[in-house]
């Protein structure tokens, strides 16, 4: 079992940034990929970026490249996503997932364990 805290989120105008927290516990294993996905109202829930705990190799979704990064503290059990000039276009709920293994980065059918969320806020 995992489990997965989401932290950071809040509202800001266009062009602020935010720094997303997922504290991560429970089964080393199950959580070596940890990705960042996100679900505006009535859309599907999109993937943001991931990385393998291990060796901190990351992917990130195409259109969100150069304003968002993700990061983790091993020590501390935690992945971070430093969001950059944020858009309008970006406010919805971020969730936090882990995956023992995958067959897609930022699929979200192929995380296992979720977080509750936390909500992005942006206007303009």
């Amino acid at each position: 079992q995992v489990q997965l805290v989401e932290s950071g989120g809040g509202s800001v105008q266009a062009g602020g940034s935010l720094r997303l927290s997922c504290a991560a516990s429970g089964s080393i294993y199950s959580r070596t990929y940890l990705g960042w996905f996100r679900q505006a109202p009535g859309k599907e829930r999109e993937g943001v970026a991931a990385i393998d705990t291990r060796d901190g190799k990351v992917s990130y979704a195409d259109s969100l490249k150069g304003r968002f990064t993700i990061s983790q503290d091993n020590a501390k059990n935690t992945v971070y996503l430093q969001m950059n000039n944020l858009e309008p276009e970006d406010t919805g709920m971020y969730y936090c997932a882990a995956a023992p293994s995958l067959y897609a980065w930022l699929l979200p059918a192929s995380y296992r364990y979720w977080g509750q969320g936390t909500q992005v806020t942006v206007s303009s």
